[in-house]
């Protein structure tokens, strides 16, 4: 899939690894994922540190994205939830570890997570 990057010259410049828009073009197929935890695979356990948390999303993130033929290379959208705005940068960092120089559209909130435990969830969109 060749998607379209859409980065005016009339809005600032992308900071932080991601592009204003990207065009996904007709006919592909699109994968929708649900945000996800830092549960690991028993639905039971999660770690306490952000970095923990961050590396089982960025796994189950990839383990659906390989159920579906996808890597991370096919994702065109990201939306992560903070529970914390001082886990930023470690979450700057996390997704430019995982997505190396891949571009993808990506908005950050922070806000209260359901679990008092859980530092961030990530939701994704993938084409191909």
């Amino acid at each position: 899939m060749v998607s379209v990057v859409h980065n005016p010259s009339s809005v600032f410049p992308p900071y932080r690894g991601y592009v204003h828009a990207l065009e996904v073009p007709a006919g592909s197929r699109l994968l929708f994922i649900s945000g996800l935890n830092g549960f690991e695979q028993d639905g039971v356990t999660m770690p306490d540190s952000f970095e923990s948390q961050a590396e089982i999303i960025w796994a189950h993130i990839r383990s659906i994205l390989a159920s579906a033929g996808m890597t991370v290379t096919n994702l065109v959208s990201l939306r992560t939830y903070l529970a914390d705005p001082k886990h930023d940068e470690a979450n700057a960092q996390m997704r430019a570890k995982q997505l190396g120089t891949h571009r993808v559209s990506s908005t950050v909130v922070c806000c209260q997570l359901l679990e008092s435990k859980w530092k961030l969830e990530i939701e994704a969109v993938a084409a191909a």
